[in-house]
C-alpha cells in the first residue's frame, strides 16, 4: 500500500516553526524546556525575523524528499556566557516555547566575543 502527505501537511509543522520561532540560543547541553535554551545552558542568542520567506526562515522541497525548513545564517552573535556550544534551540519567547533542538559543530566560546551561527536545516521526509 502506498503511503503519501501532500506538502500542506508537512508545510504545517514546518510553518509553526517559522510563524512563531523568535529566537535562537546556542547551548552548552542538549535543552529539553524553554528555560534550559534561554537560560540554563544559554551561551549565545539572537533574535529570528519570524515567517516564512521573510529573512530568516525558508521552506522548501526536501534533499531528498519531503520539505525542508532552512535557518539562515546568523552573524556577529553576542555571546553571553562562556562555554562549549553543543546545540541550537529555537524558542517562542512570548509563551516560553521550546521548538525545536539541533547539534551544532562544538566550539568553545568565549563570553563578551561573537559567533556565528551557521544556516542549517530540519527536513521531513515523505511518508515510507
Amino acid at each position: 500500500m502506498a503511503k503519501s502527505a501532500v506538502n500542506d501537511v508537512i508545510d504545517a509543522l514546518l510553518d509553526f516553526i517559522a510563524d512563531n520561532g523568535n529566537e535562537i540560543n546556542l547551548c552548552s547541553a542538549e535543552p529539553t524546556t524553554y528555560t534550559e535554551a534561554h537560560a540554563t545552558y544559554m551561551l549565545a542568542q539572537d533574535a529570528l525575523v519570524v515567517g516564512d520567506g521573510n529573512g530568516d526562515y525558508t521552506i522548501a522541497d526536501g534533499d531528498s524528499s519531503g520539505r525542508k525548513l532552512t535557518v539562515s545564517q546568523q552573524s556577529s552573535v553576542s555571546i553571553t556566557n562562556s562555554g562549549t556550544a553543543t546545540h541550537a534551540a529555537i524558542v517562542k519567547t512570548s509563551t516560553t516555547e521550546l521548538l525545536l533542538v539541533t547539534t551544532v559543530t562544538p566550539q568553545v566560546l568565549t563570553a563578551l566575543g561573537t559567533v556565528t551561527i551557521p544556516a542549517f536545516k530540519a527536513e521531513i521526509s515523505d511518508p515510507a
